[in-house]
């Protein structure tokens, strides 16, 4: 998908339909569309893939639907970017699993813009706060736009210390609900220089096991993430561990070792985050990135016809099916290990993904539910 993609809006929807169906996630969406050669084309191959894969039945979400997301969405300002186009944040579109759909309200020049994160505690400290503020403000005077995830504490601090220069939130549910809701009216005054953006539908409440699926989103669209404060077991460690995995710079801030708020950020400095005392240490590390890169298109791979003209045989399937389970094992492994076509086991684990019996993990892995 180069950056000249343009979806029609007949596209548009079956991009959304297709996204929108049960089992379908990002990874899953690429594997359908390159094996199918477009998404309406897979639409109509899902029954058969679920139904193969062992499921009674799978919901397709149908094309009212769609149309009925799509134009509730707009009478927001919301517009749905999808992966390929040239509004699409092409940091995020080289990570493992970008969205193809993202959920857009606001200023969509600054997805494109140089982006840092800046993440941390809810319950923050002041100083933490103020810091997250002047480090905010500082790196949006230098020409940086500012990723956070419109949580309280630290994240709050960052999106209003930069709502001048630019700033994204990040959500971890729908655009109609808004978490935490007090924060409706930050998100209104962001986006009139920034932008709100989600994978989610319009009206997905989000729940705890959202914000781990946002956390990529935001190490996604930034050069670097800057962990602020956090505790121990902190959801901005999650962050900075998948920004380690997307190959993104690593900041943090240095803490009292008597407050709990800094054992995790202290902890990323002892395994060699950079440490952060003021902006200028976080712009030495990434100019120099900055003008070594230049952003090349993401190439969508050319459809493999093998699947759709050939369905796997139950033996190559029950091959492939007795070597899973509950450990993560490669997709290359099960290729040798199956002795079957690299394409005929993206089919059996694309219809064993659709009747929802196995998870995928980071690095090609998966593994049976």
């Amino acid at each position: 998908m180069g950056d000249s993609v343009k979806l029609s809006d007949d596209q548009r929807l079956d991009w959304l339909r297709l996204i929108r169906s049960d089992n379908v996630g990002p990874r899953t969406f690429r594997d359908l569309v390159n094996t199918f050669g477009g998404a309406r084309a897979a639409l109509a191959a899902l029954p058969g893939l679920a139904r193969r894969g062992g499921a009674s039945g799978t919901r397709i979400c149908t094309q009212a639907e769609a149309e009925a997301e799509l134009n509730a969405g707009r009478a927001r300002g919301i517009e749905l970017i999808a992966l390929g186009e040239p509004d699409y944040p092409p940091r995020l579109q080289a990570t493992y699993d970008p969205p193809p759909l993202l959920a857009t309200r606001g200023n969509r020049n600054i997805l494109t813009q140089p982006l840092v994160a800046i993440v941390g505690s809810r319950n923050a400290s002041a100083a933490g706060v103020k810091f997250a503020e002047r480090l905010a403000r500082e790196l949006g005077d230098a020409g940086y736009g500012i990723v956070s995830g419109l949580a309280r504490g630290i994240d709050a601090g960052a999106h209003r210390a930069s709502l001048a220069s630019g700033t994204i939130a990040v959500l971890a549910g729908g655009h109609a609900h808004i978490y935490p809701s007090e924060h409706v009216e930050l998100l209104d005054q962001i986006v009139i220089d920034g932008a709100g953006v989600s994978e989610m539908p319009l009206n997905w409440e989000p729940r705890a096991r959202d914000f781990p699926r946002r956390n990529r989103l935001i190490s996604g669209l930034s050069i670097g993430v800057v962990i602020v404060e956090a505790a121990r077991r902190s959801g901005s460690l999650i962050t900075a561990r998948i920004a380690g995995e997307q190959g993104r710079e690593v900041f943090a801030v240095p803490g009292s070792p008597l407050d709990p708020r800094a054992e995790g950020t202290n902890g990323l400095l002892k395994q060699g985050a950079t440490l952060v005392t003021e902006a200028a240490d976080v712009i030495a590390v990434l100019e120099p990135i900055l003008g070594r890169e230049k952003y090349r298109p993401v190439e969508e791979p050319e459809p493999d016809a093998g699947p759709a003209d050939r369905e796997p045989g139950d033996d190559e399937r029950s091959r492939i099916v007795s070597l899973l389970g509950p450990s993560p094992v490669s997709i290359d492994d099960l290729v040798r290990l199956s002795r079957a076509s690299p394409a005929v086991v993206r089919t059996v684990l694309l219809e064993l993904e659709l009747a929802g019996r196995i998870e995928r993990h980071g690095g090609a892995l998966v593994s049976l539910r």
